[in-house]
């Protein structure tokens, strides 16, 4: 089974500062003005597309009846908007290899 390492700001920061050369400070301004930019954008309703990584698409549901898995009784569930990952094809071969 696979180790679950996980990759944070700190650790992408830490990685402009090592290939880029600007100070820990402004990598981890970049970091988080990226992913700001990102996250208005998603919250404004666009879509966002990383050419070679992904995109991050939303997707309204309507209401749909559900049930209680325990009762049975079923249960109205509300309409809402989400937010899915949809992998670009350079990732996945990318994944597979690994």
């Amino acid at each position: 089974m696979r180790s679950m390492n996980t990759l944070t700001r700190a650790d992408l920061a830490e990685a402009i500062n090592r290939k880029v050369g600007l100070s820990r400070s402004d990598s981890l301004g970049m970091v988080e003005s990226i992913l700001n930019h990102m996250s208005d954008a998603l919250e404004g309703g666009e879509n966002v597309k990383i050419s070679g990584f992904g995109t991050f698409l939303l997707r309204d549901k309507g209401e749909r009846i559900g049930r209680n898995p325990k009762t049975g009784v079923e249960v109205p569930i509300t309409p809402r908007r989400v937010l899915t990952f949809r992998a670009s094809q350079m990732l996945k071969e990318r994944i597979a290899k690994a």
